[in-house]
C-alpha cells in the first residue's frame, strides 16, 4: 500500500505569569500584544486550507491571562499609558514611552507605518534625549497609536476600523488609542473560542504543557542535569519535588477541560525537557502521548543524525516514526522533532523572500520522503509505510520577523502541501489513532534532557541559575514545614510556588541569553517567592529583597540566537541584536598605538556565517588605513588540505597567524573586489566562485553563504580576520583567540 508523508506541525504558545504577586497588575504586555498578533491568525489562515491538519499547544499561563484581558482585569505600564491622556503623562511614563514602545522589529513593524518610522527614526538619529526636549503631546499620542496598531496581524487590516485607522496615520486622539484596545480585547476573546470550534471541526488538535511551563526533570531532582552533563556545577543544596510535578500535571489538565469540554490528550513537556522520572506521572494524569527533540532521541538510541549537504537526515528511518514508551504504570507515546526544519521556520525562511522560503520547505521533505523510499528499498516511488515528520516549534515569537507577520510565507506553504498528493499533515493524535507505534523504548532508558543540546544547562548550572534555584529551594522547604497550608485552604502560598517553578525566570538568569527586561524577570521571580513567604506568614528574607544580579550592558558575549541582518553596511541595532559581540580595546604591537577596529560582531543562520566590524570613531579606516581584510578559517574535524595565510607579508610567526587554513576570503577595498580560495595540495591556494557579500557604511558588513562552503550540519570552524595595508600585516581578531562557528 502506498502512503503519504505524514507531517505534524506542533505549535508552541506561551508566556510566562507577568502578574505581580505584589500590585496585581501585570509588569509586560506581551500576552495581549502577541494575542493580537499570533495566536488567531495562526488558525484562522489553517482554516482556508480545510485538508491541512496540525497541533496547537496552549500553555495554560498563557490561557489565564488571555482570560484576565478578555475580563478586563488585566492591566500593563504600556496599556496603562495607551489610556492615559497625553497632557497628563508624567515625566516617568513620557520616558517610558521613548524607551519601550518601539519594542518591536523595525524592518516589519516600524518602518512599513510612516508615521511609526518618523517617530523611530527621530530616536534613533537624535538620540532619546533629543525626543525628551522636543516631542510635543501629539507625537506621544501617536507614538501610542502606532505601537499598538503595528501588533494588530496584518489578516485584520482590512476590517473596516482598523483599515481607516492605517489610513489616518497621525493625529490619533484619546478616543482613538481607546478604540484601537477596544480591538485588541476583541481580538483577544476569539482566541479560545475559536481553537475550540477547530477542534471540535477535526482540523486541530490542541495540547497543553505543565502549569507553569517548569522543567519537570529538574523539579523531580536538580542532579538530571548530571546525565548529560557530569561534571556540572549545580546548587549547594539538591532540589527534590517529585510531588510537584503531578500538581503541575493536574491543574493543566483541569484548566484543559474547563476551556475545552474534554480531555487533553498530548503533552508539551516545557522545553521539550524528559527524563524517565516523569513518564508515570503523566501516565497517571491520562496523557497519550508527548513530543521531545531529536536530540532526546539520539541521546536515548546511541543514534548521531547525520545530515547530508542539503540538509536531509540519513538516519531517516530512526527519526521520521512515533516510539513507544513503557512504565510501570502503562505506556506512553512520543514523538520527536525534526530540529532542523523546525529552525529554518523559527529562524532562517524569515530572511528569504516567503515563496522562496515555502519552495524550500517543500523542497525539504521531499528530500525526506525519497530517503525513506530509498530505505524501504522496495522498488517503489511511493512510501510503503505510513511515516511521520513532525515540526515542532514556538508558534508567536518568529512571525514578526517574517514579511506581513508570515502570512504570505504560511499561505504559499500551506497551497502547496494541499496540492501535493505525496503529504499528508495531520495532527499527532489523529495519526497515534491510525498507526500506533512500531517502535518501542523502555521508559527508564530514556535520555534526561531537553530541546537545546540534550541537557539542561540553560536553565541551571550558571552561578546566577544556582543562586535562583537555591532560593527556590529555600522557600520550597519553608512551605513543607506549614504542613496546615494546604492547595485548598492556603491555595495563594501554592500558587506563588507553582509560579516561581516556571522555566523562564531560569532562562534569563546568567549567561546565555539576555534581553532589555532582564531586570523585570528577576523582579518577577522574587515577587513570586516573597508572596509565598507572605502567604505563610514567614518574614521574607532579605536576599529575596535584591537582584540577582547586576543587570547591565555587557561589552563581550557569545551569540544569542539565529540572525540575518541586512548586509547594508548600516548595523542596525535589531538586525544584530542577537548576534555575538567581541569588545577589542588597547594596544598591541608596534604598528599603531589603538586597535582600528574596536568590536566585532558575529552570528550564523541556515543561510550564512555574518560579520560585523565596527570602527571606534566616526572615521570609516576600509580603504584608508585598512587597504584589505582577510577572513581565513579552516575545519578541525575534517582532513582538508590546508595552506599558510597568502598575499600578507610581514606577519608575526606566531599563533594563530603561523596556523593553516583551508578556505579564505579577502575583500580588497582600493579595487572594490572579493576573492575566495581554497586550500589545494602542496600549501598551494586555488580561487574559487563565491556568492559572498559585503557592504561599507559606519561599519563593515559581510555575508559569507555555507553554501559555498559545502559543508554538512553540524560542521565547526575555526575563523581569524587579518587586517592589511598594501600587503603588510596590520592586526588579527579576536585578539586572543579563534572564533568558532558551527554550521546549523
Amino acid at each position: 500500500m502506498a502512503y503519504p508523508l505524514h507531517i505534524a506541525f506542533i505549535w508552541h504558545q506561551h508566556q510566562p505569569l507577568y502578574k505581580s504577586c505584589r500590585t496585581g497588575q501585570y509588569l509586560l504586555p506581551w500576552v495581549r500584544l502577541h494575542g493580537t498578533k499570533d495566536y488567531l491568525d495562526l488558525i484562522l489562515i489553517l482554516a482556508k486550507y480545510p485538508r491541512l491538519k496540525q497541533t496547537v499547544n496552549l500553555v495554560p499561563s498563557l490561557l489565564l491571562q488571555i482570560q484576565d484581558y478578555v475580563n478586563g482585569t488585566a492591566l500593563d505600564p504600556y496599556l496603562t499609558a495607551t489610556l492615559t491622556p497625553v497632557e497628563q503623562l508624567t515625566d516617568q511614563q513620557r520616558w517610558f514611552i521613548i524607551e519601550h514602545f518601539f519594542d518591536a522589529h523595525h524592518r516589519t513593524m516600524i518602518d512599513p507605518h510612516p508615521r511609526y518610522r518618523e517617530l523611530y527614526e527621530q530616536r534613533q538619529t537624535r538620540g532619546k534625549t533629543w525626543c525628551w526636549q522636543n516631542w510635543q503631546p501629539q507625537d506621544y499620542g501617536d507614538l501610542l497609536a502606532w505601537h499598538n496598531l503595528a501588533w494588530i496581524d496584518p489578516l485584520y487590516w482590512e476590517e473596516p476600523e482598523i483599515a481607516q485607522w492605517f489610513s489616518q496615520g497621525r493625529d490619533f486622539s484619546l478616543s482613538d488609542r481607546q478604540r484601537i484596545i477596544a480591538k485588541q480585547r476583541e481580538i483577544l476573546g476569539q482566541i479560545i473560542p475559536q481553537h475550540r470550534a477547530l477542534q471540535q471541526r477535526g482540523q486541530i488538535e490542541v495540547t497543553t504543557t505543565p502549569y507553569t511551563h517548569p522543567i519537570l526533570p529538574l523539579l523531580v531532582d536538580t542532579d538530571a542535569a548530571k546525565v548529560a552533563v557530569p561534571n556540572i556545577a549545580l546548587p549547594q543544596q539538591r532540589f527534590q519535588y517529585p510531588e510537584d510535578v503531578p500538581r503541575h500535571l493536574r491543574r493543566a489538565r483541569v484548566l484543559y477541560e474547563q476551556f475545552f469540554g474534554r480531555s487533553p490528550r498530548g503533552l508539551w513537556p516545557s522545553e521539550q525537557s524528559v527524563s524517565p522520572a516523569i513518564l508515570e506521572p503523566i501516565v497517571e494524569q491520562g496523557f497519550e502521548w508527548i513530543c521531545s527533540d531529536e536530540a532526546i532521541l539520539g541521546w536515548t538510541t546511541g543514534t548521531y543524525f547525520h545530515r547530508n549537504e542539503a540538509g536531509v537526515v540519513q538516519q531517516a528511518d530512526v527519526l521520521y516514526q512515533p516510539y513507544r514508551l513503557t512504565t510501570a504504570k502503562g505506556d506512553l507515546n512520543i514523538v520527536f522533532r525534526d530540529h532542523r526544519l523546525s529552525d529554518l521556520i523559527g529562524f532562517t525562511y524569515s530572511a528569504m523572500a516567503p515563496e522562496a522560503a515555502a519552495a524550500d520547505l517543500l523542497k525539504q521533505l521531499e528530500g525526506i520522503r525519497q530517503q525513506l523510499i530509498a530505505y524501504e528499498n522496495s522498488g517503489q516511488t511511493s512510501l510503503q509505510q505510513p511515516w511521520l515528520v513532525t515540526i515542532a516549534l514556538d508558534g508567536e515569537n518568529c512571525w514578526e520577523y517574517y514579511p506581513r507577520d508570515g502570512l504570505p510565507f504560511l499561505e504559499r506553504l500551506y497551497q502547496g502541501l494541499s496540492e501535493s498528493e505525496h503529504f499528508a499533515c495531520v495532527s499527532v493524535a489523529e495519526y497515534l489513532q491510525h498507526y500506533p507505534p512500531r517502535a518501542v523504548i523502555s521508559g527508564a532508558t530514556l535520555h534526561s534532557g531537553s530541546w537545546i543540546d540534550g541537557n539542561f544547562c540553560t536553565w541551571i548550572g550558571d552561578p546566577v541559575k544556582n543562586k535562583a534555584w537555591e532560593y527556590l529551594g529555600a522557600a520550597r522547604q519553608t512551605l513543607e514545614r506549614h504542613p496546615e497550608a494546604t492547595e485548598t485552604n492556603n491555595p495563594a502560598a501554592w500558587q506563588a510556588l507553582l509560579a516561581a517553578e516556571g522555566s523562564d525566570w531560569f532562562w534569563w538568569f546568567g549567561e546565555g541569553h539576555s534581553s532589555n527586561h532582564d531586570a523585570m524577570f528577576d523582579q518577577l521571580f522574587r515577587e513570586h517567592l516573597m508572596a509565598l513567604y507572605t502567604a505563610l506568614g514567614e518574614p521574607i528574607p532579605e536576599v529575596l529583597k535584591e537582584p540577582l544580579e547586576v543587570h547591565e550592558a555587557k561589552d563581550t558575549y557569545p551569540p544569542q540566537g539565529f540572525i540575518h541582518p541586512e548586509i547594508d553596511g548600516g548595523g542596525d541595532e535589531q538586525d544584530w541584536n542577537f548576534a555575538g559581540r567581541i569588545q577589542i580595546g588597547g594596544s598591541r604591537g608596534t604598528m599603531h598605538r589603538q586597535t582600528l577596529i574596536n568590536r566585532l560582531w558575529y552570528g550564523v543562520d541556515h543561510l550564512n556565517i555574518y560579520l560585523r566590524l565596527d570602527a571606534p570613531t566616526q572615521k570609516q579606516p576600509f580603504g584608508h588605513e585598512i587597504s584589505a581584510i582577510h577572513f581565513c578559517w579552516y575545519y578541525p574535524n575534517r582532513v582538508t588540505y590546508n595552506s599558510p595565510l597568502s598575499d600578507l607579508r610581514d606577519y608575526p610567526d606566531e599563533a594563530p597567524l603561523n596556523y593553516l587554513y583551508h578556505h579564505q576570503l579577502v575583500i580588497d577595498f582600493e579595487n572594490q573586489q572579493m576573492t575566495f580560495k581554497e586550500a589545494i595540495a602542496n600549501y598551494q591556494w586555488q580561487e574559487r566562485p563565491t556568492h559572498a557579500r559585503y557592504a561599507l557604511g559606519i561599519c563593515l558588513e559581510v555575508a559569507i553563504p555555507w553554501a559555498d562552503l559545502h559543508l554538512h550540519p553540524d560542521c565547526g570552524l575555526h575563523l581569524l580576520i587579518v587586517l592589511a595595508q598594501d600587503g603588510y600585516y596590520l592586526d588579527h581578531l579576536p585578539p586572543e583567540q579563534l572564533l568558532f562557528l558551527t554550521t546549523p
